[in-house]
């Protein structure tokens, strides 16, 4: 058991049997009455945010999660497959454990992957992704770059919004975080 000296950014806490990550603490010291640490706290799984205080010197429990670097290699239909690029050990990931990530997976792609007594907790994947167009409607005669936008699909099967001068077959850079255009690749 820690105390909430212990407490600093990043670190993870296990509050009623869940997960939480410290995203922002402040120690406070009032002129009257005891001192007590405010935290803002970030779901692990779910990713809800909640502000949350405690007393000086309250015990805490904190959490070793290990973030290690990860190469993603293939889909067996139970779950994702990435390897440990420190030991090329294979672990399996749940498709709820990787949730929207999955629209931004290609093979081989390096990731993060936040580890809890060897359980996977989330991937982190990079600002943004390249990926190919594999079908959009053709634009018409006249469209400018600024004019709009129309769906296109990706070669994840990821669905999006891109503007009308695209052609199937183009690379594009994509937000991971959002799922948003970012521009285009030559």
């Amino acid at each position: 058991m820690a105390s909430t000296a212990d407490i600093k950014n990043g670190v993870v806490l296990s509050i009623d049997g869940q997960l939480w990550n410290v995203v922002e603490f402040q120690h406070v010291k009032p002129g009257k009455g005891g001192a007590f640490v405010r935290t803002k706290l970030k779901n692990v799984m779910s990713g809800k945010t909640v502000d949350r205080t405690f007393n000086a010197g309250a015990k805490v429990d904190i959490e070793n999660v290990d973030r290690r670097d990860f190469t993603y290699l293939y889909n067996d239909g139970e779950g994702f497959v990435f390897m440990d690029v420190a030991d090329y050990d294979q672990i399996t990931v749940g498709a709820a454990t990787v949730g929207d990530a999955a629209n931004f997976l290609l093979e081989n792609q390096q990731v993060q992957i936040a580890l809890n007594n060897g359980n996977p907790l989330y991937i982190e994947l990079p600002p943004s992704v390249v990926l190919e167009v594999t079908y959009t409607e053709p634009g018409l005669q006249g469209d400018r770059s600024s004019a709009g936008t129309k769906p296109a699909t990706v070669e994840t099967g990821y669905e999006m919004q891109v503007p009308l001068f695209l052609e199937t077959g183009t690379k594009i850079k994509v937000d991971t975080r959002t799922g948003e255009y970012l521009g285009r690749i030559s």
